[in-house]
């Protein structure tokens, strides 16, 4: 598991003070592009200069408490699934004051040539960071 923790700026916040769901998208964002800093150059490489890229092709979300400004998010990554071609990528935010589990995403990519904008098999050192952090199976 990959850990980011992050502070909820103003700006994200809607009229009601709390968190605007589809912010928790960008959140997302934001968590896996700190998942895959281990790479060599990390997520700005994969893209601009191997391109290779993620595009989602699902996206689940489920809210289960609300987030205001000025609270501080952690946000959990795992790999929930790992395929040939795509994985699907699970982040716990949780307010960092109290331990709640404010919303979960789970965000299935697959992995694809920028150029030709087709799927293409995982790069070893792409499945190799996904295997690393690979939840356990369930029964």
């Amino acid at each position: 598991m990959i850990v980011l923790e992050r502070p909820v700026r103003f700006e994200e916040v809607d009229a009601a003070g709390i968190v605007f769901f589809a912010r928790y998208l960008g959140y997302a964002h934001e968590a896996m592009e700190r998942f895959f800093a281990p790479l060599e150059g990390g997520y700005p490489r994969l893209i601009g200069e191997r391109k290779v890229g993620l595009p989602a092709v699902r996206v689940e979300a489920d809210y289960h408490a609300p987030t205001r400004y000025g609270d501080t998010l952690r946000i959990e990554t795992s790999v929930a699934r790992l395929g040939n071609r795509s994985a699907t990528l699970r982040y716990r935010m949780i307010r960092a004051s109290d331990g709640a589990l404010v919303a979960e995403v789970k965000h299935t990519v697959v992995v694809s040539d920028l150029v030709l904008l087709r799927s293409i098999d995982m790069p070893d050192d792409l499945r190799a960071e996904l295997v690393r952090h690979l939840e356990p199976a369930t029964t």
